[in-house]
């Protein structure tokens, strides 16, 4: 995937999607093969340069995954505490910045209890962007989300990572949703890539698993 492009992956449950997630976070490792970012294998990484890697990502879980005993600014802040040495008082400040940048106003001390589950994600998309990642990934950031939070959620994650010029990751089956803000598809199936492509490429390919969906936004 291409520096500052957003890229989906499509599979059916157990296809894999899930996995290539982990591989690149580095949660997992491969037996077999090479996870390359910026043309460096991470199963070659040191300790202290994979803290480095994961200090220049985000990653946005599905349904938020706040800490449910954490207010709204201590979770943003909690990548900073943990990935950096920056005063308290710093720290603060970035997490009303985050928040004013998904369009949330004085709520640094509610808690996720208090939250609709629109203004959770959007913290958990404060949270995502806190320390400004180059790589970004996205775990079914819109799932459960009504019409309208969706369309919020995903107006907002092309805009931010937009602006971050991030290289995106998407896994998610909601492909409507997010379908403009898509530069590549990557369908999984069998734990294997079974295409790779962008808009013009997927829509000429045979037995389009988005098929229903281009017939949808030609008669619109």
């Amino acid at each position: 995937i291409e520096q500052g492009k957003f890229a989906a992956i499509l599979g059916g449950s157990g296809s894999g999607k899930t996995t290539m997630m982990r591989l690149i976070t580095g949660q997992l490792r491969p037996s077999s093969g090479k996870v390359l970012v910026n043309g460096e294998d991470l199963a070659q990484f040191s300790a202290q340069k994979m803290q480095a890697h994961r200090r220049n990502m985000g990653v946005l879980f599905q349904h938020g995954a706040l800490f449910t005993d954490l207010s709204v600014e201590e979770n943003i802040m909690f990548p900073m505490r943990e990935l950096t040495k920056l005063p308290p008082e710093v720290m603060r400040d970035l997490a009303v910045l985050k928040l004013n940048a998904v369009g949330l106003h004085g709520v640094e001390k509610l808690m996720p209890s208090e939250l609709s589950g629109g203004m959770a994600r959007r913290v958990a998309l404060a949270r995502t962007i806190a320390l400004d990642p180059q790589l970004m990934l996205f775990d079914e950031p819109v799932t459960g989300l009504d019409p309208i939070s969706l369309g919020v959620i995903a107006h907002l994650i092309h805009r931010v990572t937009k602006a971050l010029r991030s290289t995106s990751v998407m896994v998610t089956h909601d492909v409507d949703s997010i379908f403009d803000i898509l530069d590549r598809f990557l369908i999984v199936d069998n734990q294997k890539i079974a295409f790779e492509g962008n808009i013009e490429e997927i829509s000429n390919l045979k037995n389009n698993p988005l098929e229903e969906l281009f017939k949808m936004r030609q008669k619109d």
